[in-house]
């Protein structure tokens, strides 16, 4: 019997067990690097155990130290969670080797999986449809896709076109696999364009029993991460579905499965492909348990215990969908900083792995929250979503919210025509474009339900007030503005009974300044605009017709203003700024903390528009820092292997031809 857990994990996944485990009596240890000290996961558990290291983002993958922790804190089990150690068959080992209950498959299964290149040749074997590998020497069909044999996650993942793309592609995936897994290996296959991903929970005991319990859709991705994750899926048929899961189970059942575990295939029409088997929970889960009704984790520690499952699962009841809430600019870059504010209202669920006033660190994955809603049916669950994510508080922080809005909004989602290339440049919902305030093409997007409306583009704090343009905008721009003075004034010392900015004689409009907008004129208003209440923390405006109320918070150097339309963060102007430090036109700045990884470039070469001039690794992948013009390189300030801070100034590219 289990009385005291150590989970292998930091964020949402260790708060997610913990949360288990309270309903279970089971008592509860968390480890946390330097970077994690204030973390929420440290303070939920009954103990906790730092680890020490100088590089934050390896201390969670040191067996021994972490070893060490379950023998101080009496832990008598361990839950890898996910990432990290999970799929490490050598830990495993040590932990069953230290007379530890390990949460998790054995090690057997573990290594038979770990190797993509052998699992394929595994699965073949076994009857398992899978995908032909292909020579990387040389490849007899493009495009393909060049994979790391170690790890997920889509690192060490490369798309290639043709052969003039190939080395540098598989070079920059043997370098990520690297240093994301400690395994360079790479391979490839044929890329199976505008396929579906699904995949299959499974859930095995000792006992000889393993459950298909229901698929899941995970079509919508970037950079091969996934984003947005429904169970079941939409776009397969029960002839599919069937294959899919017999496939699953005839996968498990060959390398002796115990625990849960995710079998992830390829499917494009009637065809299947197996893709790999995660020997571990998934980040998705929560959308298996909501249909299927089951606490997953409770399933792992009840089978870790040696329990027997029933003999089949649950029966599914209704629909969930999932959506995965990242710190990230329009362009995936991971942010780091204060999230000053995070409350996600509505009836969903929210796995979080922060809260308001958390720090989010540079040196760990940058989601924040899983946000999952269900309902009888799809469009139910997906309505439920879009409202909880359109009502969220988010302040501090760039994230993709509105992009997630924008995606489920989006008439090809809503109709569930969903595919891997659903985010690529020529797809459905243009990533970058949206993300930076950009909408989806004419006419894309839809409303889920019986009413349309466009979608609200995204995202984040990616311009005055994102996912806004032209009077909404303005009018967010003019309720800060108004919130902005009214607090001077319940702050105002002198003559506090006097309306903000009184004047015998009006010589002048009272204004703000916006780093975002610019100036905006509060006093007197615009025309056809009437001001209904104007708080410090709430202003109420009419415009042709319509009161829309603004929802304003205040931070040092921001103003945050949350509406029925979206949001938006304003950094007010002081009347006399502090000097700041000049930057010299051309500069390109490191977008965050990382480490230089490559210089592409010396000074006096010429490069184009989009040409790579330096490549970062931050969160262990990598990031390529481009041209943003034709021009010459007149300085390169830093060098391979120097740990760079955001805002650093990297390379000056001087435009023109000299």
């Amino acid at each position: 019997m289990i009385t005291r857990l150590l989970v292998a994990n930091r964020g949402e996944i260790a708060r997610r067990v913990f949360r288990t485990c309270r309903a279970l009596g089971i008592s509860t240890v968390a480890v946390f690097s330097d970077a994690d000290a204030d973390a929420p996961h440290v303070a939920e558990a009954d103990l906790a155990v730092r680890l020490p290291g100088t590089r934050p983002a390896d201390t969670y993958l040191d067996a021994g130290r972490l070893l060490a922790a379950c023998r101080v804190s009496g832990a008598d089990a361990v839950h890898p969670g996910y990432g990290f150690l999970s799929e490490s068959a050598e830990f495993a080992r040590e932990v069953l080797a230290a007379g530890l209950v390990w949460v998790g498959p054995p090690p057997e299964a573990i290594a038979a999986m770990g190797v993509k290149i052998g699992a394929k040749r595994l699965m073949a074997e076994a009857g398992v449809p899978v995908l032909p590998s292909l020579d990387l020497a040389a490849p007899e069909e493009f495009p393909l896709l060049v994979k790391a044999s170690a790890g997920g996650g889509g690192r060490g993942m490369r798309v290639v076109r043709g052969p003039g793309e190939l080395a540098g592609a598989v070079e920059s995936a043997r370098r990520e696999a690297a240093a994301a897994f400690g395994d360079g290996t790479v391979f490839a296959e044929p890329l199976l364009e505008r396929a579906r991903h699904v995949e299959v929970q499974v859930l095995a005991d000792r006992h000889g029993t393993v459950w298909a319990l229901g698929e899941r859709e995970c079509s919508v991705q970037r950079r091969h991460q996934k984003v947005i994750e429904e169970c079941p899926s939409p776009g397969i048929s029960e002839a599919t579905r069937s294959l899919l899961y017999e496939a699953a189970v005839r996968a498990a059942r060959t390398i002796g499965y115990v625990g849960a575990g995710t079998v992830e295939f390829l499917v494009k029409g009637d065809r299947v492909a197996f893709l790999e088997m995660n020997t571990r929970l998934q980040v998705e889960h929560p959308v298996t348990e909501l249909v299927h009704g089951v606490d997953l984790v409770r399933l792992q520690l009840e089978v870790a215990e040696g329990a027997a499952l029933p003999a089949a699962p649950p029966p599914p009841a209704g629909w969930a969908v999932e959506a995965r809430l990242y710190a990230e600019d329009g362009e995936h870059v991971p942010q780091a900083g204060v999230l000053r504010r995070f409350e996600i209202p509505g009836d969903v669920r929210v796995d979080a792995g922060v809260e308001s006033g958390s720090v989010v660190s540079p040196h760990y994955d940058a989601l924040l929250a899983k946000v999952v809603a269900h309902g009888a049916t799809r469009v139910e669950a997906v309505r439920k979503l879009v409202s909880a994510l359109r009502r969220a508080r988010l302040h501090g922080l760039t994230t993709n919210r509105d992009l997630l809005v924008n995606i489920l909004t989006n008439r090809e989602f809503v109709a569930g025509d969903t595919h891997t290339g659903f985010l690529d440049p020529d797809g459905p919902v243009r990533a970058s474009a949206a993300a930076t305030g950009i909408p989806a093409e004419a006419g894309r997007a839809a409303e889920v339900g019986p009413t349309a409306e466009p979608a609200a583009p995204a995202a984040g704090h990616a311009g005055p007030t994102a996912g806004q343009e032209g009077p909404t905008a303005e009018l967010a721009g003019l309720a800060a503005a108004l919130a902005v003075a009214a607090l001077n004034r319940s702050r105002a010392r002198v003559l506090p009974g006097l309306p903000a900015g009184w004047r015998n004689v009006r010589s002048q409009p009272r204004t703000i300044r916006f780093e975002e907008t610019g100036e905006v004129t509060y006093d007197p208003l615009p025309e056809g605009v009437t001001v209904a209440a104007a708080e410090p923390y709430r202003v109420v405006l009419e415009h042709d017709g319509l009161r829309r109320t603004y929802e304003i918070a205040h931070y040092p150097g921001s103003v945050c203003v949350d509406h029925a339309d979206g949001h938006a963060e304003l950094t007010p102007v002081p009347r006399l700024p502090e000097p700041a430090e000049h930057v010299v036109p051309g500069s390109l700045l490191a977008p965050m903390p990382g480490n230089v990884l490559r210089v592409e470039v010396e000074p006096g070469d010429r490069v184009v528009k989009g040409q790579a001039v330096l490549v970062l690794e931050a969160m262990k992948m990598e990031h390529r820092i481009t041209a943003p013009a034709d021009g010459v390189v007149a300085a390169v300030r830093v060098e391979k292997g120097r740990q760079v801070d955001a805002g650093a100034v990297l390379v000056i590219i001087q435009e023109g031809d000299s």
